[in-house]
């Protein structure tokens, strides 16, 4: 359970997927060949085949809380001195100057079965 007695200054969207154009190809394929096996729900909630969901854009551009998004190459070498135990993937994880920790688990993520349930999430953590 989500235990914060501060507030989130930032929001760390990690998806379960590699940076990179060959990547991005070849994950954009797997979506249309097998979306049911694709690995990664927090694409699926945040984007399309080829572009940013719009609901989720608009979401994003609307939010108070600060938000970056990473893949696990990104966020490994961006934070490989800031956690201190191996996350799954895709994950969100919070963090203020001094800390980080998770905010929505890999398991929770996926069980959301679309992007409005994604923000409803969010929202009601964020008022924790």
């Amino acid at each position: 359970m989500l235990n914060l007695d501060h507030r989130v200054e930032k929001l760390i969207f990690v998806y379960n997927a590699f940076s990179g154009t060959h990547n991005a190809v070849l994950d954009a394929l797997h979506k249309i060949v097998s979306p049911k096996s694709y690995a990664c729900n927090l694409c699926k909630l945040t984007y399309g085949t080829f572009s940013e969901n719009s609901q989720w854009k608009e979401f994003r551009q609307k939010s108070n809380v600060e938000m970056d998004f990473l893949h696990i190459d990104e966020f490994r070498k961006k934070y490989a001195s800031k956690f201190s135990y191996k996350y799954t993937f895709p994950i969100v994880l919070w963090e203020d100057e001094a800390e980080m920790g998770i905010f929505i688990t890999t398991e929770e993520l996926e069980r959301v079965p679309n992007t409005e349930a994604l923000f409803v999430l969010i929202e009601e953590r964020l008022k924790i």
